[in-house]
């Protein structure tokens, strides 16, 4: 029985500590961070005050042929 409760309480911690879970921002486009990566831009703040960090090339718009 302590076996048991001792696994459920390490894998509740682990639960808690695993990174991965961040939230979203820009239309989906970007990640809340601390610090962003050196090709990431930032372009707006989170609501939990952090960097939206986003890549350039998700920002602009696709290039569409004119069709007359």
């Amino acid at each position: 029985m302590k076996l048991l409760l001792l696994t459920l309480a390490v894998l509740l911690l682990l639960s808690q500590l695993t990174p991965g879970d961040s939230q979203k921002c820009w239309n989906l486009h970007g990640k809340c961070r601390h610090r962003c990566f050196k090709k990431e831009k930032v372009y707006v703040l989170c609501t939990n005050n952090k960097l939206c960090c986003v890549m350039p090339k998700k920002t602009q718009p696709k290039e569409r042929p004119w069709l007359f």
